[in-house]
């Protein structure tokens, strides 16, 4: 069974649509983000997105923003800093930085999906400093267990 949690949300664009599941929680973890004005996103160069949306994530989860497989298929549009991190403290408007990979300009319109949002757990850190265990893998890296 999926539990939902409750996160405050403000809109702070008239235009703004709230985070939806295409096909609901049971089949989606990631919500769609929606742009409040229109874009054009020259190739190579990159623009922040507006959703008109700003949240109030709870402490010990983050609100991730990622790419759309489809946008970054049939347009080559992806999110360079992805996952973008909403932090439980930041209130601020929900912005995606979006970036062209293709060779032509692409308008995003507003009321067009551009993201998703992803709410997820994270625990917190206390560093243990000293020696590390030894591992089969040790210090192997980039390319290390073949093609």
């Amino acid at each position: 069974m999926i539990t939902r949690m409750q996160i405050r949300i403000q809109r702070t664009h008239p235009q703004a649509i709230l985070p939806t599941y295409a096909h609901g929680p049971a089949e989606d973890a990631g919500m769609d983000l929606h742009a409040v004005e229109d874009v054009t996103l020259e190739p190579g160069v990159a623009r922040l997105v507006s959703t008109g949306l700003t949240l109030e994530v709870p402490p010990g989860f983050e609100a991730q923003v990622r790419p759309r497989s489809g946008l970054a298929l049939k347009h080559a549009i992806t999110i360079p800093n992805a996952p973008g991190t909403i932090d439980p403290g930041y209130r601020g408007e929900v912005r995606v930085i979006m970036l062209n990979l293709g060779r032509d300009a692409y308008t995003v319109h507003a009321g067009d999906r551009i993201a998703q949002m992803i709410v997820t757990r994270y625990e917190a850190v206390e560093w243990l400093e000293g020696s590390l265990a030894d591992s089969t893998r040790g210090a192997g890296g980039f390319g290390s267990s073949g093609r």
